[in-house]
C-alpha cells in the first residue's frame, strides 16, 4: 500500500463535510457513544458506493444523466430534512443533565441517518469509480482482492477520523451545557451547514 492512497484518504476523509457534520452534532447532542455509533453509521454509508465502484455500477451513473440526478435530489431532500430536524427537534443539539436529559436515540436510529446521508450522495460513487483504480495498475493479477483491501482501509480511516471528530465534541460538551443560548447558536449554524451542503449538492455536475 503506497504513502500517496494512505495521504490521499486522509485528506478526504478529514475534509469537513455532511458525514463529518453528522457525527459532530451526535457528539455535541449525545455524547461519545453516540457520535462513535454515528461514525459508524457514516461508515456503512460508504459501502454501497464502493460496491458500486467495484462492480462497475458507477459506470452507469456516469453515462445516465436521469440516474444521477435522481440520486442526486434525493440526497439534497435529506439534507433538507435534517436541517429542519436539527431546527425543530428539541433534543437535537440541546444538552441536558441528570433527570432532565432526554432519552438517547437508538442505535439504530442513529446508524440509519449515518448510512443515509453518505449513500445518497452520488459524488462518492464517481469519486471512488475514479479513485480506487489509480491504485491498482491494469491487468494486475489480483485486481480485484486489492481494491477490497484498499476500499477496508478507506472505511477504516473514515471511522477512526469521524470517531475522533465525534469524541472531541463529546469532550466540549460539558463545558456547553451551561450556555444554552450558544447550543442554540450551534443548532443554527449545523442546520445552516447541511442547507448549504445540499445546495452545493444540488448544483453540482458528473
Amino acid at each position: 500500500m503506497s504513502i500517496e492512497f494512505l495521504v490521499t484518504t486522509l485528506v478526504v476523509v478529514a475534509t469537513p463535510g455532511t458525514g463529518v457534520l453528522y457525527t459532530l452534532a451526535a457528539g455535541l447532542s449525545r455524547g461519545a457513544r453516540a457520535s462513535v455509533v454515528a461514525a459508524v453509521g457514516c461508515t456503512l454509508g460508504i459501502v454501497p458506493h464502493l460496491v458500486a465502484a467495484i462492480t462497475g455500477l458507477a459506470a452507469l451513473l456516469h453515462t445516465s444523466t436521469l440516474a444521477f440526478q435522481a440520486l442526486k435530489y434525493l440526497g439534497v431532500a435529506y439534507l433538507l430534512v435534517m436541517a429542519w430536524a436539527t431546527l425543530r427537534e428539541k433534543g437535537a443539539l440541546v444538552v441536558e443533565e441528570g433527570a432532565t436529559a432526554t432519552a438517547p436515540r437508538p442505535a439504530s436510529r442513529v446508524i440509519l441517518s449515518g448510512v443515509l446521508i453518505n449513500i445518497l450522495n452520488p459524488k462518492l460513487t464517481i469519486f471512488f469509480f475514479a479513485f480506487l483504480p489509480q491504485f491498482v495498475p491494469a491487468g494486475a493479477p489480483g485486481a480485484l482482492p486489492r481494491m477490497l483491501e484498499l476500499s477496508a482501509v478507506f472505511m477504516l480511516a473514515t471511522f477512526v477520523v469521524f470517531a475522533a471528530y465525534g469524541v472531541f465534541a463529546a469532550a466540549v460538551r460539558n463545558h456547553l451545557v451551561s450556555r444554552p443560548r450558544v447550543m442554540t447558536g450551534l443548532r443554527r449554524v449545523f442546520a445552516g451547514s447541511f442547507v448549504a451542503l445540499g445546495a452545493r449538492l444540488a448544483v453540482t455536475e458528473r
